[in-house]
């Protein structure tokens, strides 16, 4: 494995084989789906999580991460780095299953990623755009420091109905040393 990101609860890691049925397991779920974008199927199924597995194993440097929770594997943070001009900066990008929600997990994995970001990436911007409805997503970026930037009116469309879209993004500078 490339990297391993962790503190006393939780671990981010490299995407593996044995990762798939688990992955399709947690991601088959609407609840998980609707707050994110139409690339992310549903129904999930094992051929989607294999084809995204492959998608990642082996990258160099490890941008799109496993999360494990008490040793087991709970969900999928990231980091997708921009091209041309946005080369400095990088999309996050996370979902965990539904039992272990409000748990402080993504919390967690979302400070790990955004230091590792910042330290090892070279970037020096992480941002993300959170549906209107998505308010535990909110607030977890929220509680690590990204800022609210905007509200994208009317920008996003979702199941067939139209909604903002909250942009969020968090300097290096602004790091908590």
């Amino acid at each position: 494995m490339t990297n391993i990101l962790q503190n006393e609860n939780i671990k981010l890691r490299a995407l593996e084989l044995t990762d798939i049925d688990r992955l399709a397991e947690i991601a088959n779920n609407r609840k998980i789906s609707i707050n994110l974008r139409d690339g992310f199927p549903f129904p999930y199924t094992v051929d989607d999580a294999r084809k995204f597995i492959m998608n990642f194993l082996n990258q160099n440097p490890t941008t799109i991460f496993g999360i494990e929770y008490k040793g087991e594997y709970v969900g999928n943070i990231g980091l997708v780095k921009g091209k041309d001009v946005y080369r400095k900066s990088a999309e996050i990008g996370y979902f965990i299953g539904e039992v272990y929600w409000n748990k402080g997990i993504v919390t967690e994995a979302v400070n790990l990623i955004t230091a590792y970001g910042f330290d090892k990436l070279d970037i020096i911007r992480i941002h993300t755009g959170v549906f209107d409805y998505n308010i535990a997503s909110q607030k977890v970026l929220e509680k690590c420091g990204f800022t609210k930037e905007g509200i994208f009116i009317k920008s996003i469309i979702k199941n067939g109905k139209i909604y903002d879209e909250i942009r969020y993004a968090k300097l290096k500078d602004e790091m908590r040393l």
